[in-house]
């Protein structure tokens, strides 16, 4: 799987911890940054990693921040984006089975980077369920015509 992330500065080290376990498991990684702990704002690298996801040039996406709020909100913002702020496994798996969430957003303030990754792992390995969720789906859909002025 090719996955793209997006950090600010207090979500640095757990990016690259995630990054390093990704490739070890044979993922491909697109690093949008940021590059260090130097204070920055992470709507710009979250916006890019979600941007990557959209144009299929990853498979879903991962932004993190000291609590992930923000960097979710960021992310949402990406018409085509559904982000979700995990904080434990159960989160992870209703937002691939139910919401087929394709961008996971972490606090690195809030969570341990080992639980992190056992997140990541059910948010990687769970599939959309569709039937019920995939019309819910669409009317979200229909929600970013309406933002774009396209309804």
């Amino acid at each position: 799987m090719r996955a793209s992330l997006g950090c600010d500065h207090a979500g640095y080290v757990l990016k690259e911890f995630l990054k390093d376990q990704l490739v070890a498991l044979g993922h491909e990684v697109i690093d949008h940054g940021t590059y260090s702990t130097e204070p920055v704002d992470y709507p710009d690298f979250c916006a890019a990693a979600a941007a990557s996801v959209v144009s299929g040039e990853a498979d879903f996406g991962i932004v993190i921040g000291g609590s992930g709020q923000g960097e979710q909100i960021s992310a949402n913002k990406v018409n085509g984006i559904r982000a979700a702020l995990c904080v434990n496994e159960y989160l992870a798996q209703l937002a691939r089975a139910h919401n087929n969430a394709n961008v996971i957003s972490f606090g690195a303030r809030i969570i341990a980077r080992e639980y992190a990754l056992e997140i990541l792992k059910i948010f990687m390995s769970t599939p959309f369920e569709g039937g019920r969720h995939t019309a819910r789906l669409e009317k979200i859909a229909e929600i970013e015509k309406i933002q774009l002025g396209k309804v």
